[in-house]
């Protein structure tokens, strides 16, 4: 199916209020707040005003700074709830229930019947208050496909916007997501919302195969901060994206990610990973002599980004033992110097041998460049 009518739900304000490390102040949800909707993401989702006075009161705060995106809060199916949801200002409320055999026998004990005629009854009130509304099976992929059919088809007909997949403990395969959306467009109207933990590693793959399926909102997080391991990292979907067709991310200010991703890291206390999808330090880092001499004369050999849209620049590492003579002469071009072939090649040599001890700094190499002119 296609992909491009999509939206980004983004729950750092709720899902990854629920990461290990994070304490967001009030003022701290403003920031990143205004800094999601800068971006771009569609939707921006807040811990429940039932977890706590603060967290109520910072939902109708946030719902008074004049955002774009969509103010949605997330609670349980009970209308005690709902109420105190309705009350903060929030533009919509997303539901959820258990569905799964775990949590029908431990956490509620209600059956699929009984899930049902809860729901009505909220589903109408929130729609009697003007309010968007999703239905999401918390713990989908350990439910029976049956029962997320009766219970999907039946909120569907209720008038939900959205239904919800969740894959709460990260067990699913981009397989098994791919035949449950496509089969539940099948029967309903609404549209769908993919929420994937990265517990095995499969997030951003299972995003984007619910697309492919034909989900049409996907949860994420900066840098997948969340309960566990985290969800869908709002980078790395962004990344996939863009890797797909750029066109695709085209509606979102790409330029921020790296201020966003940053920010939000200092506020919970970790680092930006090195690896990290284009915002890593390394994600332009080029090294390899082979590699460097093509990215050279064409970036786009060693490249699916451009740095540029992301307001990144690329790096080429020469100081170091695996470098090769093209990226040695692109230096020393930068440097306004002047070596005919075999002096670059032997200059070439001579970086090598000497970084068999170790890297050379910039200083070094440009010392030593300058100086084999003048020897």
């Amino acid at each position: 199916m296609p992909i491009d009518n999509y939206f980004i739900i983004d729950s750092t304000l709720r899902e990854g209020e629920q990461f290990a490390k994070a304490h967001f102040t009030t003022s701290q949800k403003i920031d990143i707040a205004q800094a999601l909707d800068e971006f771009g993401v569609e939707y921006i989702e807040l811990t429940s005003p039932c977890a706590s006075p603060q967290s109520r009161e910072d939902i109708i705060a946030l719902s008074k700074i004049g955002l774009k995106a969509k103010l949605l809060t997330h609670v349980r199916c009970h209308m005690e709830d709902v109420r105190i949801a309705v009350d903060t200002g929030v533009d919509g409320i997303d539901i959820l229930f258990g569905t799964s055999s775990y949590l029908r026998q431990f956490s509620h004990g209600k059956s699929i019947p009984q899930i049902i005629e809860s729901a009505r009854e909220v589903i109408d009130f929130i729609k009697e208050n003007g309010l968007e509304v999703r239905f999401s099976s918390e713990d989908t992929f350990r439910s029976e496909e049956h029962d997320l059919i009766e219970v999907y088809t039946a909120v569907d007909k209720m008038g939900v916007d959205r239904v919800g997949l969740a894959d709460t403990v990260g067990i699913a395969t981009p397989r098994q997501i791919y035949a449950l959306v496509s089969e539940l467009r099948h029967f309903i109207r609404a549209g769908i919302e993919f929420h994937g933990h990265n517990d095995s590693g499969c997030a951003i793959a299972n995003s984007y195969t619910a697309l492919e399926a034909g989900a049409t909102h996907i949860d994420t997080s900066v840098l997948g901060i969340g309960e566990r391991n985290g969800i869908t990292p709002m980078g790395g979907f962004i990344a996939r994206m863009y890797a797909t067709d750029k066109s695709l991310v085209a509606k979102y200010d790409l330029s921020k990610l790296y201020d966003i991703e940053k920010m939000v890291a200092g506020m919970v206390g970790i680092e930006v990973p090195f690896n990290n999808y284009i915002t890593g330090e390394t994600a332009f880092t080029h090294k390899a002599g082979m590699h460097t001499k093509a990215v050279l004369l064409n970036p786009g050999c060693y490249e699916i980004f451009d740095p540029a849209d992301f307001g990144r620049q690329r790096t080429i590492s020469i100081g170091h033992r695996l470098t090769g003579k093209n990226a040695i002469g692109a230096r020393v071009r930068e440097l306004g110097l002047h070596f005919g072939e075999e002096e670059l090649k032997a200059v070439t040599a001579e970086i090598k041998r000497l970084a068999d001890e170790g890297p050379l700094s910039m200083e070094q190499l440009d010392n030593l460049l300058r100086n084999w002119i003048t020897a």
